[in-house]
């Protein structure tokens, strides 16, 4: 019988082969007995090299690439499979400068201008990366991979819409591109587009049904959408699949805390957060669930780990102000507060303005400011008591807020001029957002601002209610059991009506003070002839508040109803979850804010009919000293 001998270049050849069949350890086993007889085949250890990076063994391949550059200093393939060693091993610099020696030996190769970009865009260095990918995809157009790292580097820059198509691209190219779909759906979500989200990531699990990210970043999508249980389930089928996936962990705990469950959220952020101690989000997440626990000492040792971690993440300053805010510590409170100008949570809502932001610390007589209101209605009636002072300093004021707050707000001492948001501003040399007001004063709680009253309702509207509303035989009492259904704590400090039913006994004439009531509500506000309800007649707060004028009392839960009760002096009980709004503060049934204010706060059983047994009692007795 004959044996074949084979020469070493036929060796490479099938070592080559088996590589690219995907038989790792057979093209390992070739190449060794290659360099058994001849170590210094500069071709073979780079080959090696290759085998030993999809391996994952990748100190073996910087070992072997070593080797070849040493015979081959300008070994192209050489240097290229070293910076993608040295890429996996993190130390991303070495890496750049591999790719900065290879890429003039063979300018035109796109593969080594993708990971080259890869590299950069570890070393947060998106624009050069991005230049990159863009200088790889002017070689080769339909190159998929530098399309989908692109976007990747576009999603880094907040550049969202571009970043969309360069997925879309990918994805015209390579339909069945996992990869490319997940992060579609990650873009998706940040241009706040959760169905289509939730439809990409379904279209990535349709190809990879065990593709982890596409799972917990399903249930990101479902939270958003607020199908909590629907969340839950994705993230656990994602901890299935990898139960030591950080990010999973992470977003399980978020769902577990959206449906109540504190205690197993927490235990989720702690696995996640042993997998991955320096996970920031996870750090956030988890201080957000220790202050609904009222464990404000632990959520803030939980927020300055992030800090420490990450001086600029805006959200575990911002969520650190609420906890100092809540508990009474203005003076850091404040300062924190002013990160939600950046936060992934409030940053929205932040206005540029080429003009500068007084904080309190320069001269402003003679010079024009604008105030502008940010956020909801209630946090306008509450911030507007600091435009007298503001004026008293010499300053012209234009406020600038929402259209339904407009002819309220006109009369209010000290503005100059009240503009609705969309119009066109006048000239001005500095500008505040209300809410910043409170830093700019240096506010603490003994220096709040508190006159029983700062607005009053406009006569026209006060004439029209005193006509409107039928001659007074009883105390009239407003109610309010619902606020912004878009708030993030709606589902908390919003009631159903149907609770308030134990007060209609009392011999009182209800008041609705809803404008709008949900769909929900509405069979229950018809079934319940003892309330009042004038809904599109109030067709602005000037209005709502000549209507509060001809009241004796208002029952509201945390809106802005209760807000503008406050403003106006009217006695006002306020219905407060347990753990309510930083602005509440703990364990009071007063507030500095508004001193006609009684709080009615939740137990800690966090339901309504012990708080409406107590707001029925208070009011029999109220009613029965009269």
């Amino acid at each position: 019988m004959t044996t074949v001998s084979l020469t070493l270049s036929q060796v490479f050849e099938f070592a080559l082969k088996a590589y690219q069949a995907g038989k790792l350890s057979e093209a390992e086993q070739l190449c060794l007995k290659i360099l058994s007889a001849d170590p210094d085949s500069a071709p073979t250890l780079n080959l090696l090299a290759v085998v030993n990076n999809a391996l994952g063994r990748n100190d073996a391949a910087l070992s072997n690439t070593d080797r070849a550059l040493s015979l081959w200093p300008d070994f192209f393939e050489a240097l290229v499979n070293r910076g993608i060693a040295l890429h996996e091993l993190e130390r991303f610099g070495d890496a750049l400068a591999d790719y900065d020696r290879a890429i003039p030996l063979r300018p035109h190769h796109a593969d080594a201008l993708v990971n080259r970009g890869n590299t950069l865009g570890k070393l947060r260095r998106h624009e050069d990366a991005l230049a990159s990918y863009d200088r790889a995809l002017e070689l080769q157009p339909v190159h998929v991979e530098a399309l989908v790292s692109r976007g990747g580097t576009l999603l880094d820059l907040r550049k969202y819409d571009e970043a969309l198509k360069s997925y879309d691209r990918a994805l015209a190219l390579r339909p069945d591109y996992a990869e490319a779909l997940v992060n579609r759906g990650v873009t998706l979500h940040e241009l706040k587009q959760s169905a289509d989200a939730l439809n990409s990531y379904d279209r990535a699990l349709a190809i990879e049904p065990n593709n982890v990210d596409a799972l917990t970043n399903r249930g990101v999508a479902l939270q958003d959408l607020g199908r909590y249980g629907e969340a839950l389930a994705s993230h656990e089928r994602a901890l299935a699949v990898q139960p030591d996936h950080a990010a999973a962990l992470s977003n399980r705990g978020l769902s577990l805390y959206k449906l109540g469950r504190l205690d197993e959220a927490l235990a989720s952020y702690d696995r996640a957060l042993a997998l991955q101690p320096d996970y920031t989000d996870a750090l956030v997440n988890r201080g957000v669930t220790l202050h609904d626990r009222k464990r404000f000492d632990e959520a803030l040792a939980s927020y300055d780990r992030a800090v420490a971690l990450r001086p600029d993440h805006a959200d575990a300053h911002f969520f650190s102000s609420l906890s100092r805010l809540l508990t009474g510590d203005f003076g850091r409170g404040w300062i924190e507060y002013e990160w939600r100008r950046k936060g992934a949570s409030t940053g929205p809502s932040r206005r540029d303005f080429p003009q500068p932001l007084w904080l309190g610390g320069r001269e402003i007589a003679g010079k024009t400011i604008l105030l502008h209101s940010e956020q909801g209605f209630g946090d306008t009636i509450q911030f507007c008591r600091y435009v007298p002072l503001v004026a008293a300093r010499g300053a012209r004021v234009v406020l600038e807020i929402e259209e339904p707050l407009r002819e309220l707000l006109t009369g209010l001492a000290g503005a100059t001029r009240v503009i609705a948001k969309g119009n066109l501003l006048p000239d001005f040399d500095l500008q505040c957002s209300l809410l910043s007001l409170p830093l700019a004063f240096g506010t603490q709680l003994e220096t709040i601002p508190s006159a029983v009253s700062y607005l009053r309702a406009p006569d026209r509207p006060l004439l029209k209610w005193s006509t409107r509303l039928s001659s007074k035989r009883r105390p009239r009492i407003g109610i309010a059991w619902a606020g912004n259904a878009k708030h993030v704590r709606d589902r908390e400090r919003s009631i159903d009506p149907r609770s308030l039913l134990p007060l209609l006994g009392i011999d009182a004439t209800f008041v609705s003070l809803q404008k709008e009531v949900r769909a929900a509500d509405t069979a229950t506000l018809k079934d319940s002839a003892g309330i009042a309800h004038f809904g599109n007649e109030l067709e602005g707060f000037s209005d709502t508040a000549a209507l509060m004028s001809h009241l004796d009392l208002v029952i509201s839960v945390d809106t802005a109803i209760a807000h503008l009760a406050g403003a106006l002096g009217k006695p006002v009980w306020i219905l407060l979850t347990y753990v309510p709004d930083w602005r509440w503060l703990l364990d009071r049934d007063d507030s500095p804010w508004y001193p006609t204010a009684r709080l009615f706060r939740q137990s800690e059983t966090r339901e309504w009919d012990s708080v409406i047994a107590r707001v029925r009692d208070a009011l029999l007795k109220l009613i029965g000293s009269n």
